[in-house]
C-alpha cells in the first residue's frame, strides 16, 4: 500500500468518525431538547394543576365561609324565634291571670249582687241574681243564685 492510499484511508476514517461525532452530538442534542420540551410541558401542566387546585381551594374556602355565615344567620334567627316565643308565652300566661282575675271579679261582683239581693227585704235574690246574669253575659244557668244545692 502505498503512503497515499494509507493517507487517504486515514482522512477518510477521520472524516467518518468526525461525521458520526457530529451526528451523535446532534442526535444527543435532539434528544435533550426533546426532554426539555417535555419537562417545560410538565412544569406548565404542573402550574395549571395548582393554579386549579388553589381556585378549588378558594371556593371551597368561600363556600364554607358563605356555610358558616347562613349557620350563624340560622342560630340568630332560632335564638329571636326561640325569645319571641319566649315572649309570646309570658303574655299568653299574663292574659290567662288576667282573665282569671277578672272572672273572680266578676264572680264577687255576683255574689256581692245576691248578697245585697238576699239582705234588701224588698229584693229577691233569685231575681238578682239572673238579672246580673242577662246584663253581664254569664254563661251560669238560669236560675242560679250561686250557692249551693243540697
Amino acid at each position: 500500500m502505498s503512503a497515499g492510499l494509507i493517507v487517504a484511508i486515514v482522512v477518510v476514517a477521520l472524516i467518518v468518525l468526525a461525521v458520526v461525532l457530529l451526528l451523535g452530538r446532534r442526535g444527543r442534542a435532539r434528544r435533550l431538547d426533546a426532554r426539555r420540551d417535555q419537562a417545560r410541558r410538565i412544569r406548565t401542566e404542573a402550574d395549571m394543576s395548582r393554579v386549579q387546585a388553589e381556585r378549588a381551594g378558594a371556593e371551597a374556602e368561600e363556600r364554607r365561609r358563605e356555610a358558616e355565615i347562613s349557620r350563624v344567620e340560622a342560630e340568630r334567627r332560632r335564638a329571636e324565634a326561640e325569645k319571641r316565643a319566649a315572649q309570646a308565652r309570658r303574655e299568653e300566661a299574663q292574659a290567662q291571670e288576667r282573665v282569671a282575675a277578672a272572672e273572680a271579679r266578676r264572680r264577687e261582683a255576683r255574689e256581692r249582687h245576691v248578697e245585697a239581693a238576699r239582705m234588701d227585704p224588698d229584693a229577691d235574690e233569685r231575681e238578682a241574681a239572673e238579672r246580673f246574669d242577662r246584663e253581664r253575659g254569664s254563661d251560669r244557668p238560669e236560675g242560679d243564685t250561686g250557692r249551693e244545692r243540697g
